[in-house]
């Protein structure tokens, strides 16, 4: 195996010998035969080892028994500690995705802090499979069935060609010692239950299975890779990016053939999971909207517009007459001025003197009245927006600047008659929302 695996790094990932590489280290079979084999062969190696504190002592053993292993092999070894089960109930996560998780945030972070350059995990063929499985059952698309992938940005996974069978050979070969996670052994975990019972009565009716999975993942890459650039085409006729987000024409999706498919090949990256929910949009009333944990879908007429869901911020915000700029919940700027200039959209001149400090700024209210510059008479903010043709999402972002209970300016939209500045204007107030 050793002679396979060097030909393959050598293949799939010709420069690695050169780097820092950080080997994923549970202290389990897996991880010692891939730590064991790049040390082997000259690697520039350190072990990388996350306690996630679910198993007592046995938790706090293996972190010993991957420093004895770097101790042994005289490489540098990282060790990180996590309250796995805290991190799960804060963040509403299954164990096993709030493990995940938590390695991967810590492998970013050794790979921002220059530790490593690369860092390999011990996964492998049965692995892909066993993923392979979990992503069918849950009726993933075409994506979630071309296996794990050999490479991430600066996640490599060098033993994906091998078998369990093969490394568990290997190991024994070479006299390795390693650590049994006792968790591995129940099947309450989906991907236990395969490992342990599926796959196992599968590979008996089917004794090439995992070459048999590895063809057909392959196949499913290149048929996704076909979808990709075609996908390509597709965005560039049907979506247009905007400042908060991004507009999908109804009308030219559905002027495509396979209008569903090309709906869910658009929106997954965005974590959505209500499908029929999705497809319903294009038929139902404006306003009627889709969300997933980031995001949201919003039928405005002709479009759905896709914005990400802000996160909770104050939505009132005092300013006194001594501010000269403030950054939240917008950035805006009062700069005292000695004359009138032009202006754009994000900048008005008022008359001071007829502000009531400290003013306020909030977000717009159902039933908000404003006299908009230049017209006669008052209108309703809604209407207002209705004849400024304003999308449901671009009105959710409207601040208003006011004094006392009287709207001085819609930001970026319009400023209030009553406030504008005239040939009697003593004391000029400029203000600019900055972008």
């Amino acid at each position: 195996m050793k002679n396979a695996f060097q030909k393959h790094l050598l293949k799939t990932f010709p420069d690695l010998y050169q780097k820092r590489v950080g080997v994923a280290c549970s202290g389990g079979l897996d991880s010692v035969t891939l730590a064991f084999l790049t040390h082997q062969l000259g690697y520039d190696i350190s072990l990388l080892h996350c306690n996630f504190n679910l198993r007592g002592t046995e938790s706090d053993e293996d972190a010993a028994f991957v420093t004895q292993l770097a101790e042994q092999y005289s490489v540098r070894v990282y060790h990180e500690s996590f309250s796995t089960e805290t991190y799960a109930t804060d963040h509403k996560r299954s164990i096993q995705m709030a493990a995940r998780e938590l390695r991967y945030n810590w492998f970013d972070e050794l790979l921002q802090q220059e530790k490593v350059d690369f860092i390999l995990t011990a996964h492998h063929a049965d692995d892909s499979l066993e993923t392979f499985l979990i992503n069918a059952g849950r009726g993933t698309g075409l994506r979630g069935l071309t296996g794990i992938p050999q490479q991430h940005a600066h996640i490599l996974r060098p033993l994906l060609p091998f078998s369990r069978a093969e490394i568990l050979a290997y190991a024994k070969e070479e006299g390795l010692y390693w650590r049994e996670d006792s968790s591995n052994a129940e099947s309450k975990y989906l991907r236990n239950a395969l490992r342990h019972k599926v796959v196992p009565a599968w590979k008996e009716i089917t004794p090439n299975l995992l070459d048999a999975i590895a063809t057909t993942e392959q196949r499913l890459k290149s048929a996704h890779a076909l979808i990709e650039d075609y996908m390509t085409l597709v965005y560039n006729l049907v979506v247009t990016q905007q400042a908060d987000g991004y507009a999908l024409s109804i009308e030219k999706l559905q002027e495509l053939p396979n209008t569903r498919a090309l709906l869910y090949e658009l929106l997954h990256p965005f974590g959505f999971t209500a499908w029929e929910d999705i497809y319903s949009l294009l038929e139902s009333q404006s306003g009627k909207q889709v969300f997933s944990e980031t995001h949201r879908l919003l039928k405005d007429r002709t479009l759905l517009l896709l914005t990400e869901i802000p996160s909770e911020v104050n939505t009132e915000k005092t300013i006194p007459e001594t501010a000269t700029e403030i950054t939240a919940p917008i950035h805006l700027r009062f700069t005292s001025a000695p004359h009138f200039e032009v202006t754009n959209a994000h900048t008005v001149f008022v008359d001071k003197e007829h502000l009531e400090f400290p003013l306020t700024l909030r977000k717009w209210r159902s039933g908000d009245v404003f006299y908009p510059f230049g017209m006669k008479g008052k209108k309703k903010l809604s209407k207002f927006f209705k004849d400024e043709k304003l999308s449901l999402a671009e009105k959710e972002q409207i601040w208003v600047l006011c004094s006392e209970e009287k709207i001085v300016w819609v930001v970026s939209q319009r400023l209030d008659e009553r406030f504008k500045v005239t040939r009697n204007t003593t004391e000029l107030l400029k203000i600019t929302r900055v972008l």
